[in-house]
């Protein structure tokens, strides 16, 4: 395994990369309403980060070993699909949860996060709780970032705090190194024990998205070649940044004016 440490102008990149990809979400948010579709949402997101950032959608015609090349330039997935749903015309409704995934290229490095969005004002309760646990999750795993700290001890974190709540983590997707790469070393999973895998060490940059279910965590793929579905039908959430390991702990990258803020047990967006 050979993980890429980012120095120097990398991070300025970086960070540049992660703010543009959390401000297209800032952009689209008050666009998610009922009635909308995710390829509105896409076509929006498309123009805004091609004309307005001078950026590049890095899903658009994106074509990993096995796949056929993704269509559109961000995932919209809905209520239970997982991860990697393909914005189309269905209208969202009233109700429905639905996650959008945007990564940028901007000068050559990429920015990746996504939000969940629970659609109008008639969400049930079991679906914002969902919601809520998966961001707490996510940044349950971020506390644990520092030098010295194992990827066990992430996917530790976010496992037991899901499972205690009675959510069940994905297993089959998992975070990812990132840099001029869209996806390189380390894999970050989102469940594991404690002091094993890869030991952290300033530099490397990875990002950590839980997706978390509300039911049981097997999946199922949809013959569309990219949308990944729960098994079970049950609803389905995922939150995602891009941080950097640093001297005395991390710095999330995917921050802008419109993120939400950190749960209360979290004191700072970088140590």
């Amino acid at each position: 395994m050979t993980i890429t440490l980012k120095t120097g102008s990398d991070i300025t990149a970086l960070r540049i990369a992660g703010r543009l990809a959390s401000e297209v979400l800032d952009m689209l948010t008050p666009h998610v309403q009922p009635g909308i579709t995710t390829e509105q949402l896409d076509k929006l997101a498309h123009d805004y980060i091609v004309n307005v950032q001078q950026a590049i959608p890095a899903p658009l015609n994106y074509t990993p070993a096995g796949y056929i090349p993704y269509p559109k330039s961000i995932c919209t997935s809905v209520n239970d699909v997982i991860c990697h749903g393909i914005p189309n015309d269905r209208p969202l409704k009233n109700g429905d949860i639905v996650n959008i995934d945007v990564t940028v290229i901007k000068d050559g490095w990429h920015g990746d996060t996504s939000r969940m969005f629970v659609v109008g004002d008639k969400g049930s309760i079991a679906a914002k709780r969902l919601c809520a646990f998966t961001y707490e999750a996510m940044w349950k795993g971020i506390a644990k970032v520092k030098p010295g700290a194992y990827l066990g001890d992430i996917g530790h974190a976010i496992q037991t705090f899901a499972e205690n709540a009675g959510f069940s983590v994905v297993r089959e997707f998992c975070g990812h190194g990132i840099g001029q790469v869209f996806h390189e070393e380390p894999q970050v999973l989102h469940y594991g024990r404690p002091g094993t895998l890869v030991q952290l060490e300033p530099g490397m940059v990875f990002t950590i998205e839980p997706m978390i279910n509300l039911g049981r965590r097997e999946i199922k793929e949809h013959n569309d070649g990219w949308t990944i579905k729960t098994k079970d039908r049950s609803l389905s959430a995922q939150w995602e940044h891009t941080l950097i390991v640093t001297e005395t702990g991390y710095e999330v990258f995917t921050l802008s004016d419109g993120s939400p803020p950190p749960p209360a047990f979290i004191t700072a967006t970088s140590t």
